[in-house]
């Protein structure tokens, strides 16, 4: 069996981190959880260690001076610098178990690019083979009502963040970045409202099939 680190991708609210908890507790795919940094504020709901380490500005800083931040992206939001990162932790060796993680197109092909320096190296697999994305799709107006419903369960929502978000998803996630991080249909798994247990089987051959070399 060839170990792999599976990335979740998608525009906001398409249902990732459920899909994340799902898979993560399936014992039959056996995955092991790889949590990313950020240096937002936790959301109502969410746990330190499962959707993310939650760290300070501070922090960051500090990992970065030791060499440890693999990937990093910057967003300037509406309540300041929020910054989402990967770190070289103890959670990136695929000695015993494939990884699953969730992140961005710019936090995969950096992590991609991470494992085809250390191809070779004790736990990395085929460098960037190791790397296999499952993008996650829903369409935008359906999208939207998620994501909607979800800030207004916060105890302080964030519509103005909400909505920068959404827009700024069209262009992080356009047609053309998919394909030049060689994305295909292949890779996109649709999720729509009601679909959610055939998303996931979807997701579960593909993961049987990639680990098989296929």
């Amino acid at each position: 069996m060839s170990h792999k680190i599976f990335c979740l991708l998608g525009k906001s609210s398409t249902g990732k981190d459920n899909i994340f908890s799902i898979l993560i507790a399936d014992p039959q795919l056996s995955l092991r959880r790889l949590v990313t940094y950020t240096t937002r504020p936790i959301r109502t709901g969410e746990e330190e260690g499962r959707e993310y380490h939650f760290v300070s500005e501070e922090e960051y800083r500090r990992l970065e001076n030791a060499g440890l931040v693999v990937e990093e992206r910057a967003y300037h939001t509406v309540y300041g610098l929020w910054r989402y990162f990967t770190v070289a932790d103890e959670n990136i060796d695929l000695t015993e178990s494939s990884c699953l993680t969730v992140g961005t197109l710019e936090s995969f092909t950096a992590l991609r690019e991470y494992c085809r320096k250390n191809s070779g190296r004790p736990g990395f697999g085929a460098g960037e083979k190791t790397v296999v994305p499952l993008y996650i799709e829903v369409a935008d107006g359906e999208r939207l009502k998620r994501a909607y419903l979800r800030e207004e369960q916060q105890e302080e929502p964030k519509y103005v963040e909400l909505c920068r978000r959404f827009v700024a998803d069209t262009a992080d996630f356009a047609p053309e970045k998919l394909a030049a991080a060689g994305i295909t249909d292949r890779d996109t798994f649709e999720n729509p409202d009601g679909r959610l247990d055939e998303c996931i089987r979807a997701l579960k051959k593909r993961i049987g099939e990639m680990e098989e070399g296929a």
